[in-house]
């Protein structure tokens, strides 16, 4: 039993002792800038390779300023880098990111968030690199008018969503696993 955790408390007694160093500790290797993961390749409870993973990722957090990345988002990120980096195919992740409630207005166009807050739209090139790693980021549109945000407001590479609550459910009915940020 101690032996299986023996990989893992080496990693840690190093990171603890400052006798792991270098740039590379903290990697974004799909998702670039964003999900950082430190690779554990002989940590337990490693993915299979093989098998398909289908989430619906339920998205609740705005950044704590506009000019921050929602944290709901970056779990997104960081998920796919931990997938891909443990040898999991881009093609057997079925992913999709619905924002509702706080985080609504991270979907917001460019042009918009400006208006609102502005600044640029710190989450559009993130989603932007989600979506070309084949996540579905979506919104909520009961949540879009809750806002009393138009719905052409909503970015183009999102997709509106009849709702965040039919969106989980459905979606959990269809096998997809819950993760709530």
């Amino acid at each position: 039993m101690i032996r299986s955790f023996a990989p893992a408390l080496l990693a840690l007694a190093l990171f603890s002792t400052g006798a792991v160093a270098g740039n590379d500790f903290w990697q974004t290797p799909t998702i670039h800038g964003a999900g950082r993961i430190h690779p554990m390749p002989q940590a337990a409870y490693q993915p299979d390779r093989q098998a398909t993973y289908k989430v619906v990722f339920s998205l609740s957090k705005a950044g704590d300023k506009p000019t921050t990345v929602s944290p709901s988002l970056d779990h997104v990120a960081r998920a796919v880098n931990l997938y891909v980096n443990a040898g999991v195919p881009l093609s057997h992740l079925k992913f999709v990111a619905i924002a509702a409630g706080p985080a609504t207005p991270i979907v917001l166009n460019d042009a918009q968030y400006r208006k609102k807050y502005g600044v640029a739209n710190p989450n559009l090139p993130l989603i932007a690199q989600l979506r070309k790693a084949g996540v579905d980021v979506a919104v909520c549109a009961q949540a879009v008018a809750e806002h009393d945000f138009q719905y052409d407001w909503v970015d183009p590479q999102v997709t509106v969503a009849l709702s965040g609550l039919t969106t989980v459910i459905d979606l959990q009915q269809q096998g997809y696993a819950l993760s709530p940020q």
